[in-house]
This record gives C-alpha cells, sequence and structure tokens, in this order.
C-alpha cells in the first residue's frame, strides 16, 4: 500500500469514528444551554474560518470556487444541521439508520438530474433501502411505516439532504479539497443562521456560558474542520466501494457510543432493518465502482 492510499483510507477511518461519535458532544452542548441550531452555527463558523484562512493560503487554479458549491453547500449545510438536530433529540441509532438511506436517495437524483439509467444493482439498492426502512419503522402508532418523530424526520431528511449534495458534487469534481470544504462550512453557517434569525434572544445566551462550554465548542469546531478535509481527501483517492465499507463504521461506532453513554438500545427488528440498510449501502458500492470504471 502506498503512503497516499494510506493517508486516504486513514482520513476515511477517522471520519467514521468522529461522526460515530460527534452526537455525543453536541447533546452535552444542548444540556449547557447551547441548542442544535446555535451549536451548529457556532462550530462551522470556527472550522469556516479555518477553512477559509487555508483557502487563501494556498488557492490555485485547481481550488476555484464554481457556481455550483453554492448549491452543494446549501444541501450539505441542512445535512449536517438536520443530522445535528436528530442525533441531538432523537434515537442515536435510529437516526443513523434513516440518514444511511442516503444511497436509496442517491440512485433517485442521479436518475432525475443525471439521467443516469437504473440497473439491476440500483433497482436492488431502492428494494433494499425501502424493505429495511420498513422493517425498521413498522409497526408504527399511525399504522404507517413512517418516522415517529421530529428527529427521525430530520434524520431521513440529512440523508436525502446528504445524497443531493453528493450527486451535485460530480458536477464539481475539479473543484479542489479545500474548496469543497469552505463550500460545506459556509453552507452549515448559512443554514443554520436561519432559525436563530427566527428565533429572536437566542445569541443572549452566549455570555452565560462557561469556559468550559466555549472549549468545548471550538474543539468540535476544529475537529469538524479537519475531519472534513480528511475525508475530502480520502474519497478523491479511495475507490467508492471501499469508501463505503469505511464509512459504515460510523454504525459500528455510534451503536457502541450510543449504549456506553447513553444506554440505549435496538430492537430485534431495527437491528433486522439496519442490516437490510447496510446491504443497500454496500450493494451502492457496486454502482459507484462501475461508473468509475466506465
Amino acid at each position: 500500500m502506498t503512503a497516499t492510499k494510506y493517508y486516504a483510507m486513514t482520513g476515511l477511518f477517522t471520519g467514521a469514528v468522529v461522526w460515530g461519535l460527534v452526537w455525543y458532544p453536541y447533546r452535552v452542548l444542548e444540556r449547557a444551554g447551547v441548542g442544535g441550531a446555535l451549536a451548529s452555527f457556532l462550530t462551522y463558523a470556527v472550522a469556516l474560518g479555518l477553512g477559509m484562512a487555508l483557502y487563501f493560503r494556498y488557492r490555485r487554479g485547481s481550488q476555484r470556487i464554481a457556481p455550483i458549491l453554492l448549491w452543494i453547500g446549501l444541501t450539505a449545510g441542512w445535512a449536517n444541521l438536520a443530522y445535528v438536530l436528530a442525533v441531538i433529540h432523537g434515537d442515536v441509532m435510529r437516526v443513523m439508520l434513516l440518514f444511511y438511506l442516503a444511497p436509496l436517495w442517491t440512485v433517485i437524483f442521479s436518475w432525475l438530474l443525471l439521467n443516469e439509467r437504473l440497473q439491476w444493482v440500483g433497482y436492488g439498492v431502492i428494494l433494499l433501502s425501502l424493505a429495511g426502512a420498513l422493517v425498521m419503522l413498522w409497526p408504527a402508532a399511525r399504522g404507517l411505516p413512517l418516522p415517529r418523530n421530529d428527529a427521525e424526520w430530520f434524520g431521513l431528511s440529512a440523508g436525502m439532504a446528504f445524497a443531493l449534495s453528493n450527486v451535485l458534487a460530480r458536477r464539481a469534481e475539479h473543484s479542489g479539497i479545500i474548496a469543497k470544504s469552505v463550500s460545506i462550512f459556509l453552507g452549515v453557517v448559512l443554514v443554520s443562521a436561519i432559525p436563530l434569525a427566527v428565533r429572536s434572544g437566542t445569541l443572549a445566551t452566549l455570555p452565560q456560558l462557561a469556559p468550559a462550554t466555549w472549549l468545548l465548542l471550538a474543539g468540535v469546531g476544529v475537529t469538524v474542520f479537519a475531519v472534513t478535509l480528511a475525508v475530502q481527501f480520502g474519497i478523491s483517492r479511495t475507490p467508492a466501494n471501499r469508501a463505503i465499507v469505511i464509512f459504515l463504521f460510523e454504525l459500528v461506532v455510534a451503536a457502541v457510543s450510543a449504549y456506553a453513554l447513553e444506554g440505549e438500545r435496538m430492537t430485534m427488528r431495527e437491528w433486522l432493518g439496519g442490516i437490510m440498510i447496510v446491504a443497500a449501502s454496500l450493494l451502492s458500492g457496486r454502482i459507484e465502482a462501475e461508473r468509475a470504471s466506465g
């Protein structure tokens, strides 16, 4: 294994671990009086500041800001904000599994926006994802296999927005890692600012925060900045089918940490639905591999 491949896989693995654990510091911030939208705004503002400094320090022709990066940033912005809101208020693993329906939405968005024809693998991803969601969500209180609360709706919409941002990113493949990362940071800041603007008085709580809370906010912001760059580096240098396998380790980290830190457990039905959703994610890696080889 070359050094580049090693660093790329390390970046992806680190991203899976961090995103499998990041729900907990956001919950700690919520309990300290920093709500999800405000926490997202502040942590990604830190990441944006670091990203802009890096961009102006190392910008080259390959780091140009393409107009489509704005749309990528806004969709990724909602994905990140909705994910934070979901893991703060919902059951971590149910939220994560709903988020991991992203391959289903990727297949659909690729068909709608990029005119990619559905092959048998694409139909397999759709069927497995839907079957997994049905098993996990049914029976529901209202008789329909739908998310049962706002947190789960946030998790589902986060996966949809994440998939849309990835489909749009294919049109921006010539933009550099730093430019893509900055667009994501900016998108989260802009999207998070909307509920803060609607809810007056939210920022008034800032002077009352303890120094430890400010330190945690800064630490999460720096971590988000570093891991986003690491993941972008890894994605650009690792075959998609292998990257998906590494990313799925996030679910393992989330399951273990949710049990150890909050005592959350999954039912047998949720395990079965989760296995089907994971299988759909693995199957989607074949689509990406065929696309890369084609």
